[in-house]
């Protein structure tokens, strides 16, 4: 008995599954549900015999057709060659008469254009910006501007009215240019358009590998990767990007990388919006988990096809039938169940399966019909974003639509900036970025949330409005007025009844640390008291922390970054709580205590001292050390020590020197310059911060 499936035989006829689907409805009457769907006996020899008789009639077609051709051509030949010369006289003559028409055309062209000039102009247009539209020299435009009694220069703005006065004057309309109106300017996704389907294009597949933290989507992720990589590929795949692209059978698709711990839920759930395909990950030998739920559940909402792939067969105790069960209660009935889910039987340690698994994703990829525009503006979400120490703001950005180039002004939220460089998962320079494309980008003035949209826009004053207006909605719903909170009488406030929110501000180094506290800090609320966390940035604790801190009573929590001069002086005179720590479940634990009434923190860390980087010095046998002006309170030799660039926290250790000239001193005070080493550390700039801090005891 032979039998096959409709994809393998739509591939051994070199068709799509749809197309293949669409024949055997229409020409044998077969109603097949899926590509899934298994063709057996005199179904398929019938089927091959219809394709092999198209095949054979195509082949005698093609045949006589050039027999006829090549008895045309012997009779051509002769005609051709008399007629040769005629054709080639006409030809040239026929150009000639072209090329005078095609300049009397321009020259009209010229006239019509300089006859009907139209500059269009928006408020706040500098003299200098309108003369370069004018195509005058600036000077001009000034002259002008004094004859109508006007005194300025050129940077500064000129009026609507008298630049369409002065327009008038150089036989030049100007009109005023009309930006996106107010009730729709709020929302940047106004300046998005659906495109024409003739516009559309086929593009790669996004792929996210979801599932449970123990089974193995990890290794699976990287044999799947690393199955495809040539060995002439430098450095192979990488996952810096939080995303990779490979190839198979000429065909691309792109990978994200999701976070699969419980802290990072909302990550995740992100991360399946922006995919088309989710691989939900099941060990054979453990089933299905609490984390394989919620991952099915993500899929399911953002309406994504999930393939499962049945991970560590090779272990002993693999039982694939167990997991079909597992996830058939879960409402994933496997295909050969005469359900529609895709199951693949695979082993990220032998590699069984794992190219049956990457054809099925080019399988679903086609049947979805996955289509962009690469010829408009790009559109894409933002994956990653962190503060890099060295680079500023960076984010992993998807292409959803559209092309994205080097120099393109973009904004996501409340962040903007011009595309300074952008990075492939290999950390290769590009230039341009087509839709299904990821890539890391620099130039933007703030970090960006992960899963915000992100938009190219040729507009850049547009896109500056767009991205203030965004960070004022911020500002403004963040702003609740209840009563001053601290974590120390916290207890006291909650039993009279004051608390009933305790509003929390996050800032850390690293974005994903912001879902992870979120998620945790809010499953502390109890009857009594909700804990909310109204905001949460990447960057060091500032001035406008503080004033928000102010206006809906927050405390503020650090994840090793530090306020600034100005921001710890404002918290004292607003009496603000400001907190920092190296690790989360730290700030957890002071939290439960504090709602609990049970703080009492034996040590607590003062800060002495402050000094400013001026000059490094290479000391043989003994590394970098740190020419040093101290700005406030004193460097202590016994003291820790705490560097710190941007007011992020790049590293703490011990002093190991401390010199004032060549002396060795055991302070160095205010006002004073000095040397410093620090232990085992030579990462040290010019323009970094040193924080001198002891550990202080306090009675309970």
């Amino acid at each position: 008995m032979s039998k096959t499936r409709v994809y393998e035989l739509a591939k051994e006829l070199k068709l799509s599954s749809k197309g293949l689907i669409k024949i055997l409805d229409e020409e044998f009457g077969l109603e097949v549900s899926s590509h899934m769907s298994v063709l057996e006996d005199e179904n398929l020899e019938l089927i091959k015999e219809y394709f092999a008789e198209l095949e054979e009639e195509k082949s005698n077609k093609n045949k006589k057709k050039k027999e006829i051709i090549e008895k045309e051509e012997i009779k051509d030949y002769e005609e051709y060659n008399d007629e040769y010369e005629k054709i080639d006289r006409k030809k040239k003559k026929k150009q000639k008469k072209d090329k005078k028409l095609q300049v009397e055309f321009k020259e009209d062209v010229k006239q019509e254009q300089a006859e009907s000039k139209i500059v269009y102009i928006e408020e706040g247009i500098t003299i200098k910006e309108f003369a370069e539209k004018l195509n005058k020299p600036v000077t001009v435009i000034i002259t002008e501007l004094m004859k109508m009694g006007i005194m300025s220069n050129m940077n500064q703005e000129i009026e609507i009215e008298k630049a369409i006065e002065i327009g008038m004057i150089f036989d030049i309309e100007v009109e005023e240019k009309l930006l996106v109106e107010e009730n729709d300017a709020n929302d940047i996704s106004s300046i998005d358009f659906e495109d024409k389907e003739e516009d559309l294009e086929l593009r790669a597949p996004v792929v996210t590998v979801m599932g449970h933290v123990d089974h193995g989507k990890t290794s699976l992720l990287d044999k799947m990767r690393h199955s495809r990589v040539t060995s002439t590929e430098a450095g192979g795949i990488t996952q810096h990007i939080g995303a990779s692209s490979i190839y198979v059978d000429g065909k691309k698709i792109v990978f994200l990388d999701t976070p699969g711990h419980e802290a990072f839920t909302q990550m995740r759930l992100r991360g399946a919006n922006a995919t088309d395909i989710a691989i939900l990950v099941v060990a054979a030998d453990d089933g299905v988990m609490p984390q394989t739920i919620e991952a099915i559940n993500h899929a399911k909402a953002a309406g994504v096809p999930i393939i499962v792939a049945i991970n560590k067969m090779d272990k002993y105790e693999a039982n694939p039938d167990k997991v079909k069960s597992e996830l058939a209660e879960q409402g994933l009935t496997p295909e050969d169940w005469g359900g529609k889910t895709i199951m693949i039987p695979v082993s990220a340690h032998t590699g069984e399966g794992i190219d049956e698994l990457l054809e099925m994703i080019l399988m679903v990829a086609e049947i979805e019909e996955l289509k962009a525009n690469p010829n408009r503006p790009a559109v894409g979400i933002v994956i990653e974003a962190q503060l890099d120490k060295g680079r500023g703001p960076v984010a992993t950005v998807l292409i959803n639509k559209g092309t994205l180039n080097k120099g393109d002004f973009v904004v996501s939220g409340r962040s903007s900036g011009k595309v300074r460089a952008m990075f492939d998962s290999n950390q290769k320079e590009v230039k341009k970025a087509k839709p299904s494309t990821a890539v890391l980008i620099l130039g933007l003035s703030d970090v960006p949330e992960a899963g915000d949209k992100i938009y190219a826009i040729e507009d850049e004053k547009l896109g500056k409005k767009f991205a203030d207006r965004a960070a004022q909605k911020e500002k403004d719903e963040f702003i609740k007025r209840t009563s001053k909170v601290n974590l120390d009488q916290l207890f006291n406030k909650i039993s009279d009844g004051e608390v009933k929110d305790l509003n929390i501000i996050v800032k850390t180094d690293v974005k994903g640390t912001i879902e992870a506290v979120s998620t945790s800090l809010t499953k502390l609320s109890n009857e009594e008291v909700k804990v909310n966390v109204i905001h949460g940035a990447v960057g060091g604790i500032n001035e406008s922390d503080v004033m928000l801190a102010s206006a809906s009573d927050a405390i503020i929590i650090g994840f090793n970054v530090r306020p600034n001069q100005g921001a710890k002086s404002q918290a004292e005179a607003q009496d603000i709580e400001i907190r920092t720590y190296r690790v989360i479940y730290e700030a957890i634990e002071d939290i439960k205590k504090a709602i609990n009434g049970m703080l009492a923190p034996k040590f607590v860390e003062q800060v002495i001292g402050t000094a400013e980087v001026r000059e490094v010095f290479r000391v043989p046998n003994v590394g970098n050390i740190a020419g040093i002006y101290v700005t406030n309170g004193q460097m202590q030799r016994n003291a820790k020590i705490r560097l710190l660039r941007n007011d992020v926290v790049i590293h703490e250790g011990e002093i190991t020197s401390l010199k004032r000239y060549k002396d060795d001193v055991k302070e160095l005070n205010q006002g004073y310059e000095g040397g410093l080493g620090i232990q085992n550390y030579n990462d040290i700039k010019v323009g970094d911060t040193l924080e001198a801090f002891i550990d202080k005891e306090v009675e309970r």
